[in-house]
């Protein structure tokens, strides 16, 4: 109210200041009632008269102290409660982390897995172009140490992950021979299949590095010419 009086006073005397040599005087007391208008404190006292929320924090009830107790106390759970929300999400945390440890490979025992891949088919190329067998290369100290190698890191990529279900899915795939084929069919066959299943067991190859290794292809396409 006071606020009020005080810009109706203004008003009354801008109006009583006329003329044109009144201007400045009038553009005074017009300069005063919008600085009065614009007080925070006139601004949020009419928001209260008119019902509505102050917006700069003059005038705001301060909640009954009971009642903020009842409602602290109603969030605050109980410490039961509080024990076995603490023991679950401490089970939640632990199982990702107890998975990431116990199984697959960091990416430098990937990148390392390729790596001696493709450094045993090479040596293997090489070898077989000074006329070693496939015995003689599985042989190679330098190709020992990198099988070894290669299987601890499959293994522990894939623990117990072993050839034996897709040995049993290729074996019912085989072509059974007939009687009348010739015995050096037989003979080629059957060290196909005993180098395929070396290449399985011993140096755990993937189906992908079988069908990429070159003494299998070259023992499988003099089997195939003898069959046509």
């Amino acid at each position: 109210e006071e606020m009020d009086a005080k810009i109706a006073g203004l008003e009354a005397e801008a109006a009583a200041l006329t003329g044109k040599d009144n201007k400045k005087l009038r553009q005074e007391k017009d300069k005063d009632k919008t600085n009065l208008k614009n007080d925070k404190q006139y601004i949020d006292a009419c928001k209260v008269v008119k019902g509505l929320q102050p917006v700069h924090g003059f005038f705001v009830k301060t909640p009954a102290a009971p009642k903020a107790a009842a409602v602290a106390q109603a969030a605050t759970p109980a410490p039961m409660e509080t024990e076995v929300k603490a023991q679950a999400d401490s089970k939640e945390k632990s199982k990702p982390a107890a998975k990431k440890e116990s199984a697959g490979l960091s990416r430098s025992e990937k990148d390392e897995l390729e790596k001696l891949k493709g450094l045993i088919i090479d040596k293997k190329k090489v070898l077989k172009e000074q006329g070693m067998s496939g015995g003689q290369m599985n042989k190679d100290e330098e190709i020992v140490g990198w099988v070894t190698r290669m299987n601890a890191l499959k293994e522990k990529e894939s623990p117990g992950a072993a050839a034996g279900t897709e040995d049993k899915k290729d074996s019912k795939k085989k072509k059974v021979l007939s009687s009348e084929q010739s015995a050096m069919l037989l003979d080629k066959q059957k060290a196909l299949d005993e180098y395929l299943e070396k290449l399985r067991t011993e140096f755990k190859y993937s189906k992908k590095e079988i069908a990429s290794d070159p003494d299998y292809l070259e023992m499988k396409a003099e089997i195939e010419k003898l069959s046509k």
